[in-house]
């Protein structure tokens, strides 16, 4: 289990340059801010698999958007906030390791090398 926390945490540093990881507990929310998106994220134990809900929202006085996913071992989802013409989305990512559910926290910068990044979900996958 402390392989894959720290494969996952080494997977966030690689794809972004400043990153961290929020755990989950089922039913309690988690608070998320994308650029000018605002939302909470949290997930129910089914006997599906573990269902994430994420909802978003850029204002008060727009109607949210909410993305609904049922999570196996090992699968993730990711959502992707656009920002400014010309600037790069910020994506942020749910993953089910195992009994874990985790948030990453990535700041908005584009994505790290490639070949480090497929090394670092080797390692997560191990």
């Amino acid at each position: 289990m402390i392989k894959r926390s720290t494969a996952f945490a080494v997977t966030l540093l690689t794809t972004t340059s400043v990153a961290a990881a929020s755990e989950l507990a089922p039913g309690n929310g988690h608070s998320i801010h994308r650029g000018r998106f605002n939302g909470a994220v949290y997930y129910t134990v089914e006997q599906e698999g573990y269902r994430v809900v994420a909802t978003l929202a850029s204002g008060a006085d727009v109607q949210p958007i909410r993305f609904v996913s049922t999570l196996g071992p090992k699968q993730r989802m990711t959502i992707s906030v656009p920002q400014a013409v010309g600037q790069p989305p910020v994506d942020f990512e749910i993953l089910r390791d195992g009994a874990t559910v985790l948030v990453s926290e990535p700041a908005s910068t584009p994505m790290g090398d490639p070949a480090e990044q497929a090394s670092a979900e080797e390692a997560l996958d191990r």
